[in-house]
Protein backbone atom coordinates (compact mmCIF):
# COMPACT_ATOMS: atom_id res chain seq x y z
CA UNK A 1 0.00 0.00 0.00
CA UNK A 2 1.40 3.38 -1.04
CA UNK A 3 1.35 6.54 1.05
CA UNK A 4 0.71 9.97 -0.44
CA UNK A 5 1.42 13.03 1.69
CA UNK A 6 0.31 16.55 0.82
CA UNK A 7 1.76 19.60 2.56
CA UNK A 8 0.67 23.12 1.79
CA UNK A 9 3.66 25.42 2.18
CA UNK A 10 4.06 27.22 5.47
CA UNK A 11 2.91 30.80 5.89
CA UNK A 12 4.60 33.06 3.34
CA UNK A 13 5.61 36.69 3.74
CA UNK A 14 2.70 37.69 1.52
CA UNK A 15 0.26 35.48 3.44
CA UNK A 16 1.34 37.45 6.47
CA UNK A 17 0.75 40.74 4.64
CA UNK A 18 -2.66 39.57 3.31
CA UNK A 19 -1.60 39.93 -0.34
CA UNK A 20 -2.70 37.93 -3.37
CA UNK A 21 0.40 35.89 -4.23
CA UNK A 22 -0.22 33.34 -6.98
CA UNK A 23 2.85 32.87 -9.14
CA UNK A 24 4.80 35.68 -7.47
CA UNK A 25 7.86 34.11 -5.85
CA UNK A 26 7.96 35.07 -2.18
CA UNK A 27 9.71 33.53 0.79
CA UNK A 28 8.39 31.85 3.91
CA UNK A 29 7.76 33.97 6.98
CA UNK A 30 9.34 32.98 10.28
CA UNK A 31 6.06 31.29 11.17
CA UNK A 32 6.09 29.50 7.83
CA UNK A 33 9.55 28.10 8.50
CA UNK A 34 8.41 26.87 11.91
CA UNK A 35 5.31 25.27 10.36
CA UNK A 36 7.40 23.42 7.78
CA UNK A 37 9.85 22.23 10.41
CA UNK A 38 6.97 21.04 12.59
CA UNK A 39 5.58 19.12 9.60
CA UNK A 40 8.88 17.29 9.25
CA UNK A 41 8.82 16.37 12.93
CA UNK A 42 5.28 15.00 12.59
CA UNK A 43 6.29 12.92 9.59
CA UNK A 44 9.26 11.50 11.50
CA UNK A 45 7.09 10.69 14.52
CA UNK A 46 4.61 8.93 12.22
CA UNK A 47 7.45 6.84 10.78
CA UNK A 48 6.64 7.72 7.16
CA UNK A 49 9.49 7.13 4.72
CA UNK A 50 9.42 8.55 1.19
CA UNK A 51 10.72 7.30 -2.14
CA UNK A 52 9.97 10.42 -4.20
CA UNK A 53 9.26 14.10 -3.55
CA UNK A 54 7.53 16.69 -5.71
CA UNK A 55 7.16 20.44 -5.42
CA UNK A 56 6.52 23.54 -7.50
CA UNK A 57 9.11 25.97 -8.82
CA UNK A 58 8.21 28.58 -6.19
CA UNK A 59 10.50 29.22 -3.23
CA UNK A 60 7.89 28.91 -0.46
CA UNK A 61 6.96 25.38 -1.56
CA UNK A 62 10.52 24.28 -2.27
CA UNK A 63 11.71 25.40 1.17
CA UNK A 64 8.72 23.77 2.84
CA UNK A 65 9.62 20.49 1.17
CA UNK A 66 13.25 20.78 2.25
CA UNK A 67 12.40 21.65 5.85
CA UNK A 68 9.92 18.77 6.02
CA UNK A 69 12.40 16.29 4.57
CA UNK A 70 15.22 17.55 6.76
CA UNK A 71 13.01 17.33 9.83
CA UNK A 72 12.20 13.71 9.02
CA UNK A 73 15.85 12.84 8.20
CA UNK A 74 15.05 12.36 4.50
CA UNK A 75 16.64 15.32 2.79
CA UNK A 76 18.32 12.89 0.38
CA UNK A 77 15.00 11.77 -1.18
CA UNK A 78 14.90 12.47 -4.94
CA UNK A 79 12.76 15.48 -5.84
CA UNK A 80 11.18 16.86 -8.99
CA UNK A 81 10.09 20.49 -9.35
CA UNK A 82 7.34 21.42 -11.79
CA UNK A 83 5.50 24.62 -12.69
CA UNK A 84 2.38 22.46 -12.92
CA UNK A 85 2.32 22.33 -9.11
CA UNK A 86 2.45 26.12 -8.81
CA UNK A 87 -0.21 28.03 -6.93
CA UNK A 88 -3.25 29.23 -8.84
CA UNK A 89 -2.35 32.34 -10.84
CA UNK A 90 -4.34 35.29 -9.47
CA UNK A 91 -3.86 37.42 -12.57
CA UNK A 92 -3.92 41.19 -12.12
CA UNK A 93 -4.86 40.71 -8.45
CA UNK A 94 -1.35 39.50 -7.64
CA UNK A 95 0.37 41.87 -5.23
CA UNK A 96 -2.87 43.55 -4.15
CA UNK A 97 -3.96 43.59 -0.54
CA UNK A 98 -7.06 41.42 -0.19
CA UNK A 99 -8.84 43.84 2.12
CA UNK A 100 -8.11 46.78 -0.17
CA UNK A 101 -9.30 44.79 -3.18
CA UNK A 102 -12.56 44.12 -1.33
CA UNK A 103 -12.98 47.85 -0.75
CA UNK A 104 -12.26 48.61 -4.41
CA UNK A 105 -14.29 45.89 -6.11
CA UNK A 106 -16.69 44.86 -3.35
CA UNK A 107 -16.47 41.92 -0.97
CA UNK A 108 -18.88 39.80 -3.02
CA UNK A 109 -16.85 40.20 -6.22
CA UNK A 110 -13.56 39.40 -4.51
CA UNK A 111 -15.16 36.36 -2.87
CA UNK A 112 -16.26 35.15 -6.31
CA UNK A 113 -12.74 35.61 -7.67
CA UNK A 114 -11.23 33.78 -4.70
CA UNK A 115 -13.72 30.97 -4.18
CA UNK A 116 -15.64 30.35 -7.41
CA UNK A 117 -14.63 27.15 -9.20
CA UNK A 118 -14.75 28.52 -12.74
CA UNK A 119 -14.66 32.34 -12.59
CA UNK A 120 -11.41 33.92 -13.75
CA UNK A 121 -9.80 36.89 -11.96
CA UNK A 122 -8.86 40.02 -13.94
CA UNK A 123 -6.17 38.82 -16.31
CA UNK A 124 -2.56 39.94 -16.40
CA UNK A 125 -1.17 40.82 -19.81
CA UNK A 126 1.89 38.94 -21.09
CA UNK A 127 3.50 42.35 -21.63
CA UNK A 128 2.98 43.38 -18.01
CA UNK A 129 6.18 43.73 -15.99
CA UNK A 130 4.86 41.23 -13.47
CA UNK A 131 4.02 38.55 -16.04
CA UNK A 132 5.57 35.11 -15.60
CA UNK A 133 6.51 35.37 -19.28
CA UNK A 134 9.44 37.50 -18.07
CA UNK A 135 10.63 34.87 -15.56
CA UNK A 136 13.53 32.64 -16.61
CA UNK A 137 12.12 29.60 -14.84
CA UNK A 138 9.35 29.47 -17.48
CA UNK A 139 11.58 30.16 -20.47
CA UNK A 140 11.20 26.63 -21.88
CA UNK A 141 7.39 26.73 -21.84
CA UNK A 142 5.20 27.47 -24.82
CA UNK A 143 4.22 31.11 -24.19
CA UNK A 144 0.58 30.06 -24.60
CA UNK A 145 0.95 27.82 -21.54
CA UNK A 146 1.86 30.76 -19.29
CA UNK A 147 -1.40 31.98 -17.76
CA UNK A 148 -2.58 35.52 -17.31
CA UNK A 149 -4.87 34.29 -14.54
CA UNK A 150 -6.50 31.06 -13.40
CA UNK A 151 -9.48 29.74 -11.52
CA UNK A 152 -9.52 26.39 -9.73
CA UNK A 153 -10.89 24.64 -12.82
CA UNK A 154 -7.96 25.81 -14.95
CA UNK A 155 -5.55 24.94 -12.13
CA UNK A 156 -6.95 21.42 -12.06
CA UNK A 157 -6.52 21.09 -15.84
CA UNK A 158 -2.90 22.20 -15.41
CA UNK A 159 -2.10 19.87 -12.50
CA UNK A 160 -3.71 16.63 -13.69
CA UNK A 161 -1.22 15.86 -16.51
CA UNK A 162 1.57 15.97 -13.94
CA UNK A 163 -0.42 13.67 -11.66
CA UNK A 164 -1.00 11.20 -14.49
CA UNK A 165 2.53 11.31 -15.90
CA UNK A 166 4.64 11.59 -12.75
CA UNK A 167 2.90 11.08 -9.41
CA UNK A 168 0.38 8.32 -10.11
CA UNK A 169 2.92 5.96 -11.75
CA UNK A 170 5.12 6.13 -8.64
CA UNK A 171 2.16 5.36 -6.39
CA UNK A 172 1.12 2.47 -8.63
CA UNK A 173 4.62 1.06 -8.10
CA UNK A 174 3.93 1.11 -4.35
CA UNK A 175 6.24 4.07 -3.73
CA UNK A 176 5.61 6.59 -0.94
CA UNK A 177 5.30 10.13 -2.27
CA UNK A 178 5.35 13.60 -0.70
CA UNK A 179 3.97 16.64 -2.53
CA UNK A 180 4.77 20.06 -1.05
CA UNK A 181 2.82 22.65 -2.98
CA UNK A 182 0.16 25.32 -2.60
CA UNK A 183 -3.37 25.73 -1.33
CA UNK A 184 -5.04 25.65 -4.73
CA UNK A 185 -2.83 23.17 -6.57
CA UNK A 186 -3.32 20.76 -3.66
CA UNK A 187 -7.05 21.47 -3.56
CA UNK A 188 -7.17 20.61 -7.27
CA UNK A 189 -5.39 17.30 -6.63
CA UNK A 190 -7.63 16.63 -3.64
CA UNK A 191 -10.72 17.23 -5.78
CA UNK A 192 -9.44 14.78 -8.37
CA UNK A 193 -8.37 11.91 -6.15
CA UNK A 194 -11.35 12.21 -3.78
CA UNK A 195 -13.85 12.85 -6.61
CA UNK A 196 -15.19 15.98 -4.88
CA UNK A 197 -17.90 17.93 -6.69
CA UNK A 198 -17.35 21.39 -8.15
CA UNK A 199 -19.59 22.86 -5.46
CA UNK A 200 -18.14 20.98 -2.49
CA UNK A 201 -14.48 21.66 -3.31
CA UNK A 202 -15.05 25.33 -2.57
CA UNK A 203 -15.45 24.45 1.11
CA UNK A 204 -12.21 22.47 1.28
CA UNK A 205 -9.28 24.26 2.91
CA UNK A 206 -5.63 23.23 3.12
CA UNK A 207 -3.99 24.33 6.36
CA UNK A 208 -0.43 25.67 6.04
CA UNK A 209 2.25 23.23 7.10
CA UNK A 210 -0.18 20.46 8.05
CA UNK A 211 0.61 17.07 6.44
CA UNK A 212 -2.35 15.16 5.01
CA UNK A 213 -1.65 11.43 4.63
CA UNK A 214 -3.47 9.10 2.25
CA UNK A 215 -3.12 5.33 2.21
CA UNK A 216 -3.88 4.14 -1.33
CA UNK A 217 -4.52 0.64 -2.66
CA UNK A 218 -3.06 -0.74 -5.89
CA UNK A 219 -5.76 1.03 -7.92
CA UNK A 220 -5.18 4.34 -6.12
CA UNK A 221 -8.44 4.10 -4.19
CA UNK A 222 -8.28 5.82 -0.83
CA UNK A 223 -8.10 3.35 2.05
CA UNK A 224 -7.62 6.00 4.74
CA UNK A 225 -6.91 9.70 5.13
CA UNK A 226 -5.49 11.38 8.23
CA UNK A 227 -4.03 14.76 9.18
CA UNK A 228 -0.86 14.64 11.24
Amino acid sequence: MAKLVFIRHGQSEWNLSNLFTGWVDVNLSEQGVAEAQAAGKKIKEAGIEFDQAYTSVLTRAIKTLHYALEGSDQLWVPEIKSWRLNERHYGALQGQNKAEAAEQFGEDQVLVWRRSYDTLPPLLSATDEGSAANDRRYADLDPKAIPGGENLKVTLERVIPFWEDEIAPKLLEGKNVIVAAHGNSLRALTKYIENISDADIMGVEMATGEPVVYDLDDKLNIVSKIKL
